[in-house]
């Protein structure tokens, strides 16, 4: 075989050969999120005095469909609120804006809302959203799991 005919067939061989080497079962970082997700969601709070940390959490469950919007339930008695909306993903800067229809017009609601704009980070599995309240002592975190559609 000449050298010439074995230029020609070396992508080819090449390209059967990536063909048959195992794909990773790892989801892509940029996959929008949506589906069912459970998890934590933990408020803390940083004293702007003493420095000193203390933090709040409960278990919620979070559906997110682009068709309906999104919905928390799952353990909203006194921590964070039950609620639903409307939502938004930026790709290009990883955020999400969630528009919470019972967040209450006037006045500071007793429970946290997922409302606002939230950083996130997705790899088709885990679920994580972080924002920052008053004067960066708040921060407002989701670590949540894909459980199914």
């Amino acid at each position: 075989m000449n050298m010439k005919r074995l230029l020609y067939l070396l992508p080819l061989v090449f390209a059967f050969a990536t063909g048959c080497i195992p794909k990773s079962n790892t989801p892509p970082s940029n996959t929008i999120p949506q589906g069912t997700f459970t998890g934590q969601f933990k408020l803390t709070h940083t004293s702007s005095k003493t420095g000193l940390k203390d933090s709040l959490t409960a278990n919620i469950q979070l559906q997110i469909e682009p068709a309906t919007g999104y919905t928390v339930t799952g353990d909203t008695a006194t921590v964070h609120a039950g609620s639903f909306g409307s939502y938004g993903v930026n790709q290009s800067n990883y955020t999400m804006l969630f528009v919470d229809k019972t967040f209450p017009p006037t006045g500071t609601p007793k429970k946290i809302h997922l409302a606002g704009v939230y950083d996130y980070i997705f790899n088709g599995t885990n679920l994580q959203l972080v924002a920052y309240g008053a004067l960066d002592t708040l921060t407002y975190y989701y670590n949540l799991k894909y459980t199914g559609n």
